[in-house]
């Protein structure tokens, strides 16, 4: 299981959760989010970071022109998309692609069949926020087929850790505001927690 911190604004933040274990970092360029960062922020922080981390650029409902572009300037691995984008944008992005769903007790899982290689994000809905709401959905609505394929995302802490790695094995997780002193900094202390006991539950094997 690998482990996504988003929400990454600034360079001290991007090295101490790549020390702590994380595997992605993620940048988002929505100028809406409380942790949207600039472009060229994003290319300087990324120059420092591991070629072994992976860099994902999250966006919102922008055209796949704009985001190939930006993908391009940053030297990104992956493109997330956490709108309502359509199966034909996906298909025009020329990098890999995460595909966001924000899951409500009637959401139609049978959507998912209409999405062609990418891979798929679960999340909390909210009515103003397009993600980091810091809280979870029903994970119990996840197909049973199908979670240990995605990643999961919305309201995970070191209090449900230990759940989610028993219990759902989602192939990824996508972590953001649990870690978090405010929006778009990160505590320290709180990552080095998460990550200690995430790395506990792995390796027991649960």
């Amino acid at each position: 299981m690998k482990v996504k911190v988003c929400g990454i604004t600034n360079l001290e933040d991007a090295l101490m959760c790549e020390a702590y274990g994380a595997d992605a970092l993620g940048f988002i360029f929505y100028n809406e989010s409380k942790r949207y960062i600039e472009l060229n922020k994003a290319i300087k922080i990324v120059r420092e970071l591991s070629p072994f981390t992976m860099k994902v650029g999250v966006f919102v409902n922008e055209t796949p022109e704009l985001i190939n572009k930006v993908a391009a300037n940053i030297h990104l691995n992956t493109v997330q998309l956490h709108g309502e984008e359509s199966p034909e944008t996906v298909n025009k992005i020329l990098f890999p692609v995460i595909k966001s769903f924000r899951i409500t007790e009637t959401f139609n899982f049978s959507i998912l069949s209409e999405y062609n290689n990418c891979g798929f994000l679960f999340d909390s809905f909210s009515t103003r926020n397009y993600g980091g709401t810091g809280k979870s959905f029903n994970w119990n609505k996840i197909p049973d087929k199908i979670k240990n394929d995605i990643i999961l995302s919305g309201g995970i802490s070191e209090k449900n850790i230990k759940y989610i790695v028993e219990q759902i094995r989602p192939q990824a997780i996508d972590i953001s505001s649990s870690l978090e002193i405010s929006p778009g900094k990160k505590d320290e202390n709180k990552v080095r927690d998460f990550f200690s006991l995430f790395k506990l539950f792995r390796s027991e094997g649960c």
